[in-house]
């Protein structure tokens, strides 16, 4: 196989690309959530991890390219409190979110033919895979690195720290993300303001919810990602692309919940 040279975020160094399983390669890249039509931010990594895609495959390599579609899980500015964004458009439009959602997902995946980008092999959505969600909550709960609040159960960021390095990827400093964030006394459920959620009960007015062992609720944002990564590329895979906005916190956050579910890197 012809070297190829990659940009790793994690060392942020270049480096020579040797996938885990010779002549196979597995890459996990975060897709759009459909609440919205498609923008120059949705093209911009399509493009680039179809390149990528295409190139890979030149060489001979077996690809297989897991691109989401987020139907569920996330909230106004990305927080772990508000209205769901899909939930929202649903509600100002008088339809229901599946609705929403299945329209954004054809007007997205209709401009990426426009530009000429391959379909992914899998395009799995987050509202379809909502027990391998919970059986990964259930996994870092076990391991201990997540509590149970008032039906939701969130990420212990600072307990996790002890064992591993939040911030590895983005470059954040615990320190510096306690001194920066504000503390709202008796207005959260959380230990700490920086603790993300992983399961989150749904307050009576939200019409996206399933069953869980701890309340009528749907998934944090990150979760899905960490849940269906690993059941269609294994436990470590070669690649995961994306924005770069998702870097903090949603990349990190994936990290973090997936070495802890897992036991490894």
């Amino acid at each position: 196989m012809e070297t190829i040279v990659l940009y790793n975020t994690l060392t942020r160094r270049k480096e020579t690309f040797e996938p885990l399983n010779p002549e196979y390669v597995g890459m996990y890249v975060c897709g759009p959530t459909v609440y919205g039509d498609p923008h120059l931010g949705h093209a911009r990594p399509a493009v680039t991890f179809d390149l990528l895609f295409r190139y890979l495959q030149s060489l001979g390599y077996k690809v297989r390219y897991v691109r989401n579609i987020t139907d569920v899980g996330h909230l106004e500015q990305d927080a772990d409190d508000g209205e769901d964004k899909i939930a929202k458009k649903a509600r100002l439009e008088q339809l229901e979110p599946m609705e929403i959602a299945h329209y954004y997902t054809e007007r997205y995946r209709d401009a990426m033919r426009e530009l000429g980008v391959k379909s992914p092999s899998i395009e799995p959505h987050a509202s379809g895979h909502i027990i391998e969600q919970i059986e990964m909550v259930k996994r870092i709960l076990d391991a201990g690195y997540a509590y149970e609040s008032n039906g939701s159960i969130y990420f212990d960021v600072e307990k996790y720290n002890k064992d591993y390095h939040y911030g590895r990827l983005s470059g954040r400093n615990l320190d510096d993300i306690v001194t920066n964030t504000r503390e709202l006394d008796g207005q959260s459920d959380k230990h700490h303001s920086f603790d993300f959620a992983l399961w989150k009960k749904a307050s009576p007015e939200h019409i996206m919810r399933w069953p869980s062992p701890w309340s009528d609720g749907f998934p944090g944002w990150h979760m899905e990602c960490s849940a269906m990564s690993t059941k269609y590329l294994g436990e470590q895979f070669d690649i995961h692309g994306g924005g770069m906005d998702l870097m903090f916190p949603h990349h990190e956050c994936e990290i973090a919940q997936s070495t802890a579910a897992l036991g490894k890197d």
